[in-house]
Parts: C-alpha cells; structure tokens; sequence
C-alpha cells in the first residue's frame, strides 16, 4: 500500500505490538514516523496501519476483475492514520523506540540535542503553541547526526553518531540536571569524520560498531576503558560507510552499507577479511537492515530508489547468463515503488517480509515480499 505523508518522513520503525480486532480480517500495526517539513512545525508521529489476516487474501470477494488479480494489502484499503503528535524542534531526523520500554522514543534533531520522549506522558494532539517539551534532553555533541541506537541488553543505555567526528553514550537512568537535561556518559572519539551510523551489538551488552565517513567500521567494549581507540578498525569500503547492522541471529555477523554503492557481510571474528560484496545498487546506500524473521535475509536501500533484498544462502549459485543480466543470485528482490530517495525502512517484527519504506517525496509504501520467492 502507498500512502502519501503531509510531510516526508527521514525515519520508520515499526513499534513491537500488534492489536487483532475482533471479526475483523486485519490486524492494526503501529509505526513510528517524523516530519520534515519547510519551515512549518514538525512532529514525531505514532501512526496505526492495519494489515489483511494472511487467510483473508484469497477471499473470492476480494478479486479484481479489471486487474485480474486478489486485492491483497490494496483493497483493504490499508487504512493508515496519524494517532499521535507531539511537537518537535525542527525535523526528525531519526527516531527508535527503547526495547525495554517501546513508549520511550529518543529523536535526533538538527540541533546538537537528543531528545527523549515517553509519548504516554504527551497528549496525541500537540500543543498549538508549538512548544517542545521532551521528557529528557540528552547532551555532548557538537553536531546533529542521524545515527540511534538503544541497548537491548542494558535499560536506558543510548548510543547516538554525530556530524562533529564523536559518538555518544548516555544512561537515560542517570538524575537529570535541571531543565531535564543528561550529560552524555561516555564521549567515543576514534573517528575523524563524520559518524554516520552507530549500533549495541544484540547479545554482548558491552560491544558497539560504529560506522563513519573515513571510510571505517569501528568496533568499541564500553568496558575497556578507552574512548579514543576502538577494540578493532577496519577499513571497510572506498568511500563513507552510511549504515551498519547485526545480524540477530548470528553473533559474529554483520553488514555496512556504503557509497561505493555496495554492502559488505563481515566477520568480527576476522575483520580483516571481508566476507563478501553485495553489488546491485546503482548509488549511495543509506540503510541496511537484516531481517527479524530470516537468518539469510538482510535488506538494503538507498538513493537508487531501490530496496534491494539479498539472501546469503544463495551466494555463489550458479546462474543462466540470462539470470546474471538482472544481478548476482544472491538478490533475492528488488522493490522499485518508490520515485525519490529512500531515506529509512523498516522489517516489519511481527508480519515476515512485511517492509514499511519512507521516501523524500511524501510517500510512505508497506508492502510485502512474496514468500515463494524465497
């Protein structure tokens, strides 16, 4: 389903519950979202969007002669609606909710300031004033940045990647200065560019990678006590490092996305090897994702328009020439929906190979990959 957004939105994340009305064919799913907007008042936003049951596809009622095929996602009309807004400085330039408590949202804004938002405390229309009021301002960069991640192992640890060359570490747990404010915990300063993109390892509460536009993946432990030099540093692409992933499954694994246009699978166990290149994408990648669902499974987008899908499994399979013309085997599939940039997505936790995809013209786009693909 596409939806057209009042503003863009340079953020989504779908939130981990799932309502099932009951006699209803659908399931309501929410999402968080954010504006970017020209000079008007921005928001982060809680959207709900409701989801065909999986038995209810092939209901005959459903078939659309005109088109020849079964409404799916369509004729449902893929009710989207904006429940929640709360008032924000400037745009959203990225959001994710806490793990341990998904009410709690933290924000990047195009100040230097991470803002923390508990959206229970907020009411779901905003103030007229405009006024913002986060429940925690988080302090200790310089620059705004886009790259947020919460520790799923330890409550209220944040990590946030700036433009000034640092990452952050806060406890949100920490007593607040006046104003709400929090200095940050820890200030990481082994980059000497722009950190792009930051993320806690899944299992290993004390283990971060960070990612930069010196063209270096870094690999941190909160528990050695030095900010300055990372545990590892790789030299991971040719050009800025955008994005970088762990695979939930899989402890040693993970992927970057890059502007060198491609996405590498690496090892911590042997960094100095690059596992493989996945190359499909025709410009800068700006997201990769693996999947909740799939071990294999990683997807990635970016400023082709492109959301490629890979599976590992396939690497190395061989192809007709007539395969090989459309890309490597391991691209599993490439959705084309969207006309601009792809600026974020994400894997929806409880629908397998259900994508919430946002782009810089408006359009929001959920869609699902076909199963007997894969």
């Amino acid at each position: 389903m596409t939806h057209a957004l009042e503003w863009p939105s340079l953020t989504a994340q779908w939130l981990p519950d799932v309502t099932k009305p009951e006699g209803k064919d659908y399931s309501v799913h929410r999402l968080i979202l954010g504006t970017h907007t020209s000079d008007e008042q921005n928001h982060l936003l809680i959207a709900s969007v409701q989801l065909p049951n999986e038995d209810f596809q092939f209901d005959a009622s459903h078939y659309d002669n005109e088109k020849g095929e079964f409404g799916g996602f369509g004729s449902v009309s893929g009710k989207i609606e904006i429940e929640i807004k709360i008032n924000h400085e400037g745009e959203v330039n990225r959001a994710r909710f806490m793990p341990q408590n998904p009410c709690v949202i933290a924000t990047k804004t195009p100040s230097s300031d991470v803002l923390v938002f508990d959206y229970t405390k907020h009411p779901s229309k905003p103030e007229p004033s405009g006024e913002c009021h986060p429940d925690l301002r988080l302090r200790g960069h310089q620059k705004e940045g886009y790259g947020l991640s919460w520790n799923p192992n330890l409550n209220g640890y944040l990590l946030s990647a700036s433009d000034d060359h640092t990452i952050c570490l806060w406890d949100i747990n920490a007593t607040p200065k006046e104003y709400r404010i929090i200095d940050a915990k820890n200030i990481f300063t082994g980059h000497t560019a722009v950190v792009e993109d930051v993320a806690w390892h899944l299992l290993h509460e004390s283990l971060f990678g960070s990612v930069a536009d010196d063209q270096k993946l870094m690999i941190w432990d909160t528990r050695v006590n030095n900010t300055t030099k990372p545990s590892h540093t790789v030299d991971a692409h040719t050009a800025e490092v955008n994005c970088l992933s762990f695979n939930p499954y899989s402890e040693f694994i993970l992927a970057t996305g890059s502007a060198d246009k491609t996405v590498a699978l690496w090892d911590l166990r042997n960094l100095k090897l690059k596992l493989h290149s996945f190359e499909s994408h025709k410009d800068e990648i700006f997201q990769v994702q693996w999947s909740p669902h799939n071990e294999t499974i990683l997807a990635s987008s970016g400023t082709d328009r492109r959301l490629h899908v890979w599976d590992l499994s396939k690497i190395g399979e061989e192809q007709t020439a007539e395969d090989a013309e459309d890309g490597p085997p391991e691209l599993l599939f490439i959705h084309g929906g969207h006309t601009a940039k792809i600026s974020d997505f994400s894997w929806n936790p409880n629908e397998p190979w259900v994508i919430c995809s946002v782009s810089e013209d408006n359009i929001m786009q959920v869609w699902q990959m076909a199963e007997n693909i894969y």
